[in-house]
């Protein structure tokens, strides 16, 4: 039950610091039902209590979020993990090599499962992950139950790698920020279903798709997926990550008043028109790249552009998950 007297009133977001004291504080929240933003070693997630409906319809309302897009559900170690899912040969190798760390596993859910049916959006699956940023990792222990986190943004915006990305999207809206830093990877964690057969990347990220390969020993589900069928994962909506801009990718020439996104050593035709230019990796690093790309979608969308261009990038290693990033960005709305 929901102890509604300690949570911040409406308005005020508070901004906790990344000692005991600022964990403690935002457990104690989360317990109690408010939601909370922390970081991960991906971005920072906008923390609830997994196990209680109305704490979970907090987040949908702060993110006006579709309710038929489940939610992770954020455990500190494998062993609370596998109390909520089921895992299959396939989903133990990936979580013994890459636990913890930036992958979700959706997996079918347990009989006994915490998690919640709002935050599986009713399915009978249920989307799990071990972070290992070691400030998600105290707050998890600290709650002591599943703790339902997306990206702590509007929905379909760009999600936050800082704690002024989350107040600038939230604030008033949520209870408190821990505030950790800025977040290394930088996009979501690589998303992995393993239900029935073949495990099926559903989202790349944080992990690529070569580490998963060499792991698993076996080729990925590469059938189409269900158009029809509700998303069975996080992030899987046709437009998301999109800042206010427009984006436009490939971008080999720059048109007027354009704000651009670099990679490499690339120098469009015509960049000198442009009202702004940044690169998301100079010495073309793809690493570098994935943790600078959305804090260069916000700074540049802050310049008021009604484009913004984007550069080739090669879409081996990491340039998966930022192609398919940069893909929702810039799909119709």
């Amino acid at each position: 039950m929901n102890d509604l007297a300690s949570i911040p009133a409406p308005g005020a977001t508070t901004q906790l610091s990344s000692d005991g004291a600022g964990v403690a504080e935002a457990a104690r929240l989360i317990r109690a039902g408010a939601c909370v933003a922390f970081p991960t070693e991906t971005v920072y997630g906008l923390g609830a209590d997994a196990t209680d409906a109305e704490a979970v319809a907090g987040i949908f309302a702060a993110k006006a979020r579709p309710r038929f897009n489940p939610l992770i559900a954020h455990l500190p170690d494998r062993a609370a993990a596998e109390a909520e899912g089921r895992f299959d040969a396939f989903a133990l190798r990936l979580a013994e090599a890459f636990w913890p760390g930036p992958l979700t596993l959706v997996v079918p859910a347990t009989g006994g499962t915490r998690v919640c049916d709002l935050a599986r959006a009713g399915l009978p699956s249920v989307a799990l992950r071990v972070p290992s940023n070691p400030l998600a990792r105290d707050l998890l222990a600290a709650v002591g139950r599943p703790v339902a986190a997306p990206s702590a943004n509007r929905s379909g915006r760009v999600s936050p790698t800082r704690a002024d990305h989350v107040l600038a999207d939230l604030d008033g809206r949520i209870a408190a920020v821990l505030d950790g830093g800025e977040t290394p990877v930088g996009v979501e964690s690589t998303v992995i279903a393993c239900l029935s057969g073949p495990p099926r990347l559903l989202r790349p990220g944080g992990i690529t798709r070569a580490a998963i390969l060499s792991v698993l020993g076996t080729a990925l589900d590469a059938s189409a997926p269900d158009a029809a069928a509700r998303p069975v994962g996080p992030g899987l909506l046709a437009s998301h990550y999109a800042p206010r801009a427009r984006l436009r990718l490939d971008a080999t020439a720059i048109e007027p008043d354009e704000a651009v996104l670099l990679f490499g050593a690339s120098r469009p035709a015509g960049i000198a028109q442009a009202r702004a230019v940044l690169n998301l990796s100079p010495r073309g690093d793809l690493a570098e790249a994935a943790a600078r790309l959305f804090a260069a979608l916000r700074d540049l969308d802050a310049y008021g552009a009604a484009t913004i261009a984007v550069s080739p990038i090669p879409a081996d290693g990491l340039g998966e998950a930022i192609l398919d990033r940069l893909g929702r960005a810039a799909a119709p709305r």
